[in-house]
């Protein structure tokens, strides 16, 4: 099984999603203004191993819901906050959420994402919460 936490595991090696390393994200950094708002980013790999630790440990949903996370890590903020509404209730049709699972694969490679969000397609087709 893999350490946790991470920042304790020798073999860990964490980077920011500006890609400087963990051990240089200091309060000194901070102090001298060095560092940029990426710096303070959870980078895609990181959530990938707590992924994979949480799947080792038996929290399937967990990992799942780590993966999408790195996969929307690519995704600007102001797509994920639109992906967000439109997953509301009565806020997207079946087929507008359809369009969005294919353009996340497509743009982003978030085919993890992508199939959540047909699995809320069909639920909210069922429950009948899909904008008409």
């Amino acid at each position: 099984m893999t350490k946790y936490p991470l920042r304790h595991n020798p073999d860990a090696d964490l980077h920011a999603f500006s890609g400087r390393h963990l051990s240089e994200i200091t309060s000194d950094a901070v102090a001298d203004g060095s560092l940029s708002a990426d710096d303070l980013r959870t980078h895609a790999s990181a959530l990938r191993q707590q992924a994979e630790i949480a799947a080792e440990a038996g929290y399937v949903s967990l990992a799942s819901n780590l993966l999408r996370a790195a996969e929307l890590t690519l995704v600007p903020n102001d797509e994920v906050l639109k992906i967000y509404e439109m997953l509301r209730p009565d806020r997207s049709s079946w087929d507008e959420l359809m369009k969005l699972a294919e353009y996340l694969e497509k743009t982003y490679e978030a085919h993890e994402t992508a199939t959540f969000i047909r699995e809320a397609a069909e639920v909210y087709r069922e429950r009948k919460i899909l904008r008409r």
